[in-house]
C-alpha cells in the first residue's frame, strides 16, 4: 500500500473496514472500506466477500468531488488487497471515471484478478459468462477513452471469450445462503437516540446503577418500540457499527446522540416472523410488532466510543419490536402498546418467566419415580432382622456389666458424701 499512500498529503486520513448492509449479495457478506479525512467522510469502497473469504467482488468505489485527485481511491483499493491477501478480486465492469482511474492505478497483485487469468482457475467463484461480458465492456471503454487500461495483463484481451466462458460455466455455483436464525440465535439491534439533556447526563453517569439507567432509557423509548428498521446482527459490535455508519453520514444533526443496542433472546415458543436472512444479520419484513425477551442493553456516546455502559438483566424483560406500519400491528401488540410503543394504561412492564425445567420431561420423571420405588422395595426385602432380636455379642455384654457396676459404685459414693454432710461434727 506504500505506493498510493506515499502520494497523500498530511490530511489525517483514516480507513475503516466494516460491515456493509445491503439487500444484495445473497450468501456473500457485504464489506466496506470507508475513508475519512480529518474525521469527515471522504469515500468508500463496497465489496461482496464469498463465505470462504477467498473471493471478493467490487460493487462500488466512490470518492466525493471535494476529495478527488488525492489518491484516496487507490489507497482504499490497496487496503482491500491487503485485507484479503489470498483472495481473487474481481473489479467488474468500469464506467468512464473508473476507466480513467484504473489506467492510472498500479494493481498490487494482478495475478489475483480474474480478468487476467483463464476461467478454469476461478470459475468456482465467478460466473465465466458474466466476467467475459465485463471484460468486453472494459475493452470498449478503454478504446473509447483512448487509454491502455493495463491491456497486456488481461487474459486474451479483446478476443471473443464466449465459447471458453460457456465451457467452464458449469463450474460456477452460488453458495447456499446461511445466516442467523431468529428462532435459535441471540440477536443485536441498535438505534440512535437523542435524549433530553438532563436524561442524557443521567444515562451516561457511570456512578449510577446500570440497570436503573437502562430502565430510564427503555421508559423513554417505549417498551414496544425496539427498532423495526434496523438490521439485527449476530454480534453487538455489528449493531454498534451500524450506528457509527449513521453518525458518519449524518451531517445535519447537531444534538448529542446516544448509540443504544439491545440483546434479545431467541424467539422460541412463537411462529418465526417473516425476515430476510443475510450472512451475519437479519431484517424483519413488515414487522407486526414482534414480542421479544430483552436480555441486556448497551449504550455509548459517539464522542467517547471507548466507554460503553452495559446492563445485563438476570431475568429478561418482555418487550417488542415495533410494527413497521402502525395499521398492520397485531392484536397482541395493540392490546399492550400504543401506536408509539408506550405501555397502555393498566399495563405494567413484566419480566419474562424462565421455562420450567420439568416441562416436556413427564415420561422421564415417571421412569425415575418407578426406579426409586423398585429400589426401596428391593432394599426392604433384603433388610436383616431388627438389632433388638439378635443376641448381643459377648464383648457387648461384658461392657454393659462393667458399666452397671461403675454406676452402682458411683451411687454409693454419692450417698456416703451426703450423709457426712448432714451429720453434725462433735469436737
Amino acid at each position: 500500500m506504500a505506493g498510493a499512500e506515499a502520494r497523500l498529503d498530511e490530511a489525517g486520513v483514516s480507513l475503516w473496514l466494516t460491515d456493509w448492509k445491503t439487500d444484495g449479495g445473497g450468501a456473500w457478506s457485504g464489506r466496506r472500506i470507508m475513508a475519512q479525512v480529518g474525521g469527515a467522510y471522504a469515500g468508500h469502497l463496497d465489496v461482496y466477500v464469498h463465505p470462504d473469504g477467498q473471493a471478493v467482488e467490487v460493487a462500488e468505489l466512490e470518492v466525493p468531488p471535494d476529495y478527488q485527485l488525492r489518491n484516496l481511491a487507490s489507497v482504499m483499493m490497496d487496503a482491500l488487497y491487503a485485507a484479503y491477501p489470498t483472495a481473487w478480486i474481481n473489479h467488474g465492469g468500469r464506467g468512464p471515471e473508473g476507466t480513467r482511474w484504473w489506467d492510472r492505478y498500479i494493481e498490487p497483485a494482478p495475478e489475483r484478478n480474474p480478468h487476467n487469468r483463464p476461467p478454469a482457475e476461478w470459475a468456482h467463484y465467478f460466473d465465466p459468462v458474466v466476467v467475459a461480458s465485463q471484460k468486453a465492456r472494459n475493452a470498449y471503454r478503454n478504446r473509447y477513452d483512448g487509454v491502455d487500461g493495463h491491456r497486456e495483463a488481461v487474459y486474451r484481451y479483446g478476443e471473443p471469450m464466449e465459447a471458453e466462458a460457456r465451457q467452464h460455466a458449469h463450474l460456477f455455483h452460488e453458495p447456499e445462503p446461511q445466516g442467523p436464525d431468529p428462532g435459535a440465535d441471540e440477536l443485536y439491534g441498535g438505534v440512535r437516540l437523542f435524549l433530553p439533556p438532563g436524561l442524557h447526563r443521567i444515562v451516561h453517569d457511570s456512578s449510577r446503577d446500570a440497570a436503573e439507567r437502562a430502565g430510564l432509557v427503555l421508559d423513554h423509548l417505549g417498551h414496544g418500540n425496539l427498532p423495526h428498521h434496523s438490521a439485527w446482527n449476530t454480534t453487538e459490535r455489528g449493531a454498534f457499527e451500524d450506528l457509527a455508519h449513521e453518525e458518519v453520514f449524518d451531517t445535519v444533526t447537531r444534538q448529542l446522540a446516544t448509540h443504544l443496542t439491545f440483546r434479545v433472546l431467541p424467539l422460541q415458543g412463537q411462529q418465526t416472523p417473516l425476515h430476510d436472512v443475510k450472512a451475519t444479520w437479519v431484517r424483519f419484513v413488515d414487522s407486526p410488532g414482534i414480542e421479544v425477551e430483552l436480555a441486556g442493553m448497551s449504550w455509548r456516546s459517539p464522542q467517547r466510543p471507548w466507554l460503553t455502559h452495559t446492563a445485563v438483566f438476570a431475568s429478561p424483560l418482555d418487550a417488542a419490536i415495533a410494527p413497521e406500519y402502525p395499521a398492520d400491528a397485531s392484536p397482541q401488540y395493540r392490546a399492550r402498546y400504543s401506536e408509539i410503543g408506550d405501555l397502555l394504561p393498566g399495563q405494567m412492564p413484566r419480566r419474562a418467566e424462565s421455562a420450567s425445567p420439568y416441562v416436556g420431561r413427564e415420561a422421564d420423571i415417571r421412569a425415575w419415580a418407578d426406579r426409586l420405588r423398585q429400589g426401596i422395595a428391593q432394599r426392604a426385602t433384603d433388610r436383616p432382622d431388627p438389632a433388638s432380636r439378635q443376641p448381643a455379642p459377648p464383648d457387648h455384654q461384658v461392657h454393659q456389666q462393667q458399666s452397671q457396676q461403675q454406676s452402682q459404685q458411683q451411687s454409693q459414693q454419692q450417698s456416703q458424701q451426703q450423709s457426712q454432710q448432714q451429720t453434725p461434727r462433735i469436737r
